[in-house]
C-alpha cells in the first residue's frame, strides 16, 4: 500500500516554491474504452537499444534521470488535459463530457502508473506520492454513497464525512471550516482523524468524483455518476451540485500542481533539485536506487499489495482503480515501468521513444547470460499482464479485475496467478543484476507477503 506523506506539509511546500472501499454490488453500464495509448499490444515486448560496450556509469544513471523525467513530464501534461477535460465538464455537464473526462482520467493514468518504479529507492517521490495516489479510501468522505453494502475502515469517524454536504467537518473533537474548497484545504485533510482511509486528494478521488461507487461486486460494469451530479439549478442530482463542481476543480487543479513539483525535481535545469543530488552520489548507490525500485514494485507492491491481496480476499474492495474497472491497465503499465528502466526506453504520450544508456548495457558487458535472462523474463512479465488486459479489454464478454477474483472464477484467478508468479520470477533475476553491478543486499520490499 502507498506509504503516506504528512500531506498537510506537503500541500504547504507545494503552494510556497488513504481498510477498505466501497464498491459494492448492483447493476452495470457500459465503460468508455481505455484510451490509443493505453492499447499498447500486450505481446508486444521493448526492442533493446543496441548495447554499447563503453557505456559509462555516469551515462546510466544520467539517463535514469531522463526517463524519470520523462514520464512525470507526460504524466503532467495527461493531467493538465485532465484539469482541462473537468473544466469543461463543469462548465457544460453534459453526458458527452462527462464520458471526455473520464477518457481523459484513463489517459492520464498510462503514464503516471510507469513513473511508480521511480518511488520506491527515491524518498523524494514516496514521501510525496501518498496525496497523488493513495490507496483504498473511504469515498464517503468526500461525497454522498449508497450506505447499503459500503464498507469502509473500522473506527473511521471521517467515512461518512461527506465534505460536499458540509461545510464544517467535526473530527476528534476539532471543528473545520470546510465552506471554501481549496486545493489547500483538501490536502489538509487527508488522513484527517488519524486514519489512512481518509484519502481527500489525488486520482483515486478524481476517480470517484466522475465515476461514483462501483455498485457491482463480482459482475460486469463500474460506478454509474450521471453528469447531473454536476448540474445547476433544479438539474442538479444527489444535491450539492455547486460545492461537486467545487471539488473537482480544486482537486484537479492540486494534481497538476504536485506534477509540477516533481517534474521540477528531475529537470536537468533546475540547480540544487533532487536530479543533482541523484547523479553526484557514487553511481552504486543510484543503481541501489533504481534496482531497489524495480524489484519492491514487483513483489511487494504489484505481485503483493495490488493482486495477491485481493485474489486471496476474493475482495473487490481491494482492486487498485475499483470504481472506474481499469485495474488491469494499472497493473501492465506498472509492468511497463519496470521494463523502461531496465532497458532504458519509454514510449512518450506524443509516441515518440526516449532511448539511452542503462543497466541492462551494464550487466550485458558483465553477463550476458544474465541480461539475457532478466530481459526474457520482463517481456514474459509484459505477457502476463497482457493477457490480463486483453481479457479486461475484450470486445465481447470483457473479464475485469474484479470478474477475476471472484470466488469461483478459477480462470481468472490463474491469469493474475501467472502474472504475480512472473513478476515473482523477475525480481530473482534483479537481485542477480544487483550483485553483478556492485549493489551488495538488495533486499526488496516484500510488503509483508510470502511467495
Amino acid at each position: 500500500m502507498a506509504v503516506r506523506f504528512p500531506l498537510q506539509a506537503l500541500a504547504l511546500a507545494i503552494s510556497t516554491s488513504f481498510l477498505l472501499t466501497a464498491c459494492s454490488d448492483e447493476n452495470k453500464t457500459a465503460q468508455p474504452d481505455a484510451p490509443e495509448q493505453a492499447a499498447t499490444a500486450p505481446s508486444e515486448s521493448a526492442e533493446k537499444p543496441t548495447t554499447d560496450s563503453t557505456v559509462s556509469p555516469e551515462a546510466v544513471v544520467s539517463h535514469y534521470a531522463d526517463l524519470a523525467h520523462a514520464t512525470f513530464e507526460d504524466a503532467l501534461i495527461t493531467a493538465k488535459a485532465l484539469d482541462a477535460a473537468t473544466d469543461a465538464l463543469i462548465e457544460n455537464p453534459t453526458a458527452e463530457n462527462l464520458a471526455a473526462a473520464k477518457q481523459a482520467w484513463l489517459a492520464a493514468r498510462v503514464p503516471y502508473q510507469q513513473s511508480e518504479v521511480f518511488r520506491f529507492g527515491n524518498a523524494v517521490i514516496d514521501d510525496w506520492e501518498g496525496q497523488l495516489n493513495a490507496w483504498p479510501l473511504d469515498e464517503g468522505l468526500i461525497d454522498y454513497v449508497k450506505a447499503e453494502g459500503y464498507q469502509h475502515a473500522l473506527g473511521n469517524d471521517g467515512a461518512n464525512a461527506n465534505i460536499i454536504a458540509n461545510t464544517e467537518l467535526n473530527i476528534g473533537g476539532e471543528t473545520m471550516d470546510l465552506s471554501t474548497l481549496t486545493p489547500d484545504l483538501l490536502a489538509s485533510l487527508n488522513e484527517v482523524g488519524g486514519s489512512e482511509a481518509n484519502v481527500a486528494t489525488g486520482y483515486h478521488a478524481i476517480e470517484f468524483l466522475l465515476w461514483g461507487q462501483d455498485m457491482h461486486g463480482f459482475a460486469a460494469g463500474a460506478g454509474e455518476r450521471p453528469a447531473s451530479d454536476y448540474a445547476k439549478g433544479d438539474d442538479c442530482t444527489n444535491g450539492h451540485c455547486d460545492r461537486r463542481a467545487a471539488y473537482l476543480d480544486a482537486v484537479t487543479d492540486l494534481l497538476v500542481t504536485d506534477l509540477q513539483w516533481m517534474v521540477d525535481q528531475w529537470s536537468a535545469d533546475t540547480e540544487g533539485n533532487y536530479r543533482a543530488e541523484l547523479v553526484s552520489i557514487e553511481p552504486q548507490a543510484a543503481y541501489q536506487k533504481m534496482l531497489f525500485g524495480m524489484g519492491s514494485l514487483s513483489l511487494g507492491e504489484l505481485a503483493g499489495e495490488r493482486m495477491k491481496v485481493a485474489l486471496e480476499a476474493n475482495s473487490y474492495e481491494d482492486e487498485h482503480d475499483c470504481f472506474s474497472d481499469n485495474t488491469h491497465n494499472s497493473h501492465y503499465y506498472n509492468g511497463k515501468g519496470i521494463q523502461n528502466v531496465y532497458t532504458g526506453t519509454y514510449l512518450r504520450v506524443d509516441g515518440t521513444e526516449l532511448t539511452g544508456a542503462s543497466l541492462s548495457d551494464l550487466v550485458a558487458n558483465n553477463d550476458a547470460q544474465l541480461d539475457q535472462k532478466l530481459t526474457a523474463e520482463l517481456d514474459s512479465t509484459m505477457a502476463a499482464l497482457g493477457e490480463m488486459k486483453t481479457r479486461a479489454e475484450a470486445s465481447e464478454n470483457p473479464v475485469k479485475f474484479d470478474m477475476m477474483i471472484a470466488p469461483d472464477n478459477a480462470e481468472g484467478a490463474k491469469v493474475i496467478n501467472d502474472a504475480i508468479a512472473a513478476l515473482v520470477e523477475q525480481t530473482g533475476s534483479i537481485e542477480k543484476v544487483a550483485a553483478i553491478v556492485g549493489v551488495d543486499s538488495l533486499q526488496p520490499d516484500d510488503a509483508g507477503h510470502s511467495f
